[in-house]
């Protein structure tokens, strides 16, 4: 008797091997570079995109457009806030420091919330202070202003002023962050530390790249 007949079993064809092989390395490679988590707070398709019309720091009307490309850094302050303001701004300039040539394509937008006072050339002086390079002061009139602190929920208001008629303002303190097609991608504070900032710069910097 013969026994049950062995069946050949046969190599898949050459072209069918190098097709699953370049499929597997693509989907290692995927997995391998896929993003990090970021370290600030995702807010991905939960605020408006940049956009806005007020005047610059040099006195001249500017809108998002002159910003097409960038990575801007939106933060609402004033020049004479004693604390959180300086502190703020300083951390920035750190972070931009730290992006080396990254920070070729980041823009530090600092909105004053009392455009009473915080005149063109009284913002030009104080954001050259902290990064001549990188950082523009916007203001407008009060209307201006309270318009787009409202389209990013920002909250401020004049406290009472004293006898000498000067006065604080208090007001939010966060640092929301557009990518270079500006759509709104993450909220910071002044309390996340520059590594943080610095990391996801970088990760959305690589996205434009």
């Amino acid at each position: 008797m013969h026994g049950t007949p062995r069946q050949r079993t046969r190599p898949p064809p050459r072209g069918l091997t190098r097709y699953l092989s370049a499929a597997l390395l693509t989907g290692c490679l995927a997995a391998c570079h896929q993003e990090e988590p970021w370290k600030l707070t995702d807010v991905h398709g939960q605020l408006p995109d940049l956009s806005f019309d007020m005047t610059s720091d040099t006195g001249r009307a500017v809108t998002q457009v002159a910003f097409n490309g960038d990575i801007t850094l939106l933060y609402f302050g004033y020049t004479h806030c004693p604390d959180v303001c300086p502190q703020t701004m300083a951390k920035l300039a750190q972070v931009l420091a730290q992006l080396g040539d990254r920070a070729q394509r980041v823009k530090i937008l600092f909105v004053t919330v009392d455009p009473s006072r915080d005149t063109p050339q009284a913002l030009h002086d104080y954001v050259d202070a902290f990064d001549a390079r990188h950082a523009v002061g916007l203001t407008g009139s009060a209307s201006q202003v309270k318009l787009l602190a409202q389209r990013y929920r920002v909250a401020y208001q004049a406290e009472q002023a004293r006898p000498d008629g000067s006065y604080d303002v208090s007001h939010s303190s966060v640092i929301e962050i557009f990518d270079a097609e500006g759509h709104a991608r993450l909220v910071g504070s002044d309390s996340d530390s520059v590594a943080d900032f610095v990391h996801d710069l970088r990760q959305l910097a690589a996205e434009s790249s």
